[in-house]
């Protein structure tokens, strides 16, 4: 009777991380980091600066098999009004990783009468192929003969396309995401059939003339399809132009709008996901260093560690600034 509900424990915690981890990218908070282009592909190019962005993220540091993510990311203008850009990336879920691999194309119209005023709008479309691999040696430590414990490999083909809208210090980005049914390696489980992620960024710029400060407010919405789930992120984010360059910080709040039924002993409960994720970078003439701490606030965690999260950047072949607007993902 023991093994059964072992072997049961292990099936629902294979099938749980493997609906997460396929979903392609996890969305984290680092596209605050000045990283837009890594979930919005109308973003490649939007810049005055060619840019590469690094990123590394730990979860729950100390836990073995504990999530992580590394991304890498380029994006470039190759004429006024068309730009080009690649992401890989590598996530690692427990048992579970998935690599991936993208190339974007974007088209940028001004409606603007004059480069002074900012007016844009942008279409992006991203394509590429994610190889999903589960490692089955461990599941169990004896060997099962209905296990295998070999590695089992694939690879599916998905498309993601958004548009961003500019215009002086407001922006609005809308994006779909693994638009294209990509079950991954799990085809007889149907909520993963469906990978599709919809996002919405939308936020203002604040600032005053002749100040160092700025402010920027703005939000995030989530929605996955076919598990039904949506979150929102509340951001607040803070400039200081400096004499090398430019000190930011800021706060993201997340919280999930669905809630999940957990059962605690007898008595049954649920809660919200909220993610509480303080975050500090600097531009330092044409480089950039980012540091990004995410902290689990339920009543009810797997641990209490935090994520940690680092982004390294550099910004070359720049362009004068051509907008009279304090926006810092363009200008």
């Amino acid at each position: 009777m023991r093994s059964k509900k072992i072997a049961l424990l292990v099936v629902m915690t294979l099938c749980i991380k493997i609906m997460i981890a396929q979903e392609g990218l996890p969305i984290y908070s680092d596209y605050l980091t000045d990283n837009y282009y890594l979930i919005h592909p109308s973003m490649a190019g939007a810049s005055n600066c060619s840019e590469v962005r690094l990123t590394g993220r730990k979860n729950w540091v100390g836990e073995e098999d504990s999530p992580g993510l590394f991304t890498v990311g380029y994006n470039a203008r190759i004429t006024e009004s068309s730009s080009i850009g690649t992401t890989v990336y590598q996530d690692k879920n427990g048992f579970h990783s998935q690599t991936g691999a993208y190339l974007t194309y974007a088209h940028h119209l001004m409606f603007s009468r004059s480069e002074v005023d900012l007016n844009r709008l942008s279409f992006g479309l991203s394509a590429g192929t994610i190889q999903y691999r589960l490692d089955q040696s461990r599941f169990v430590p004896n060997g099962d003969p209905i296990i295998s414990s070999n590695s089992i490999n694939t690879s599916a083909f998905n498309i993601d396309f958004g548009f961003s809208y500019h215009v002086y210090n407001f922006y609005i980005h809308l994006t779909g995401k693994n638009l294209l049914k990509n079950s991954g390696i799990n085809n007889d489980i149907q909520i993963t059939s469906d990978l599709r992620h919809y996002l919405m960024s939308v936020g203002y710029v604040i600032d005053k003339q002749n100040s160092e400060w700025s402010f920027e407010p703005s939000l995030l919405f989530s929605h996955r399809k076919g598990i039904d789930q949506s979150s929102i992120d509340f951001n607040l984010k803070a400039y200081k132009d400096m004499s090398f360059g430019k000190l930011w910080g800021g706060l993201s709040y997340r919280r999930s709008l669905d809630a999940v039924k957990i059962i605690q002993g007898a008595e049954s409960r649920s809660q919200n996901l909220n993610y509480i994720t303080p975050f500090l970078g600097v531009n330092y003439n044409k480089f950039i260093v980012a540091y990004t701490y995410s902290y689990q606030s339920n009543p009810i965690v797997f641990n209490n560690g935090g994520f940690h999260q680092i982004t390294l950047g550099i910004d070359f072949s720049c362009r004068a600034k051509r907008y009279a607007c304090y926006c810092p993902a363009v200008n």
